[in-house]
């Protein structure tokens, strides 16, 4: 007499192996970032980037079928990152809410945005994919922007008063890319403060 069938052999539990890609892709998108922002985009292979996260090359077009994919899901990655962190900023502080808007541009996620716009200009396969996430990037920076400063967009010049100051955070990381001069940079950053209590009241 023969017992019962025994059933299936559990599969292995899919957690760890998530993980373990999840922990992939995000070492992947970080070390994309790093190498853009140093190497620019002429010196940011995805061997490079593959050697700099410690993952194969194999491991890294696994997740990033193509170099367009990577880089562009690299800035996309680090820009909603710190989109979160802005998010934290006490808002009480007007004058807080401007560095924290300033910084977002001088920082290694600028430059690197910097480094694959200029690219998009002259490859036409990333020109589209780059203007896409730059439009989203910007919308959601405006948008945390007017959160941050409870800036009332209906009333007139508001919504340009805060464009404005995201236009001059832009214009102060591009200055930064040649010269760190944090003096100038904290005493503009101290001027629209001012212009922006007068104008958002």
């Amino acid at each position: 007499m023969t017992g019962p069938k025994p059933g299936p052999k559990p599969g292995p539990k899919p957690g760890p192996k998530q993980d373990r890609s999840r922990a992939t892709r995000q070492r992947l998108l970080e070390a994309a970032v790093a190498c853009l922002a140093e190497h620019g985009w002429a010196g940011s292979t995805v061997a490079v980037v593959a050697e700099r996260a410690g993952v194969s090359r194999g491991a890294a077009q696994h997740h990033f079928p193509t170099r367009e994919d990577l880089f562009t899901a690299a800035v996309e990655y680090v820009a909603e990152e710190r989109s979160q962190a802005l998010r934290t900023i006490p808002t009480q502080d007007r004058r807080a809410v401007v560095a924290a808007l300033v910084d977002l541009y001088t920082g290694p996620l600028f430059r690197a945005a910097l480094h694959l716009w200029v690219a998009a200009s002259n490859e036409d396969q990333l020109r589209p994919r780059v203007t896409e996430l730059e439009a989203r990037v910007g919308r959601e920076s405006h948008r945390i922007a007017v959160d941050l400063l409870a800036a009332d967009e209906s009333r007139p010049g508001v919504r340009e008063s805060v464009q404005g100051l995201l236009d001059m955070a832009r214009g102060l990381g591009l200055a930064t890319l040649l010269t760190d001069d944090r003096a100038r940079r904290e005493r503009v950053v101290a001027q629209w403060a001012r212009i922006l209590d007068e104008a958002l009241g």
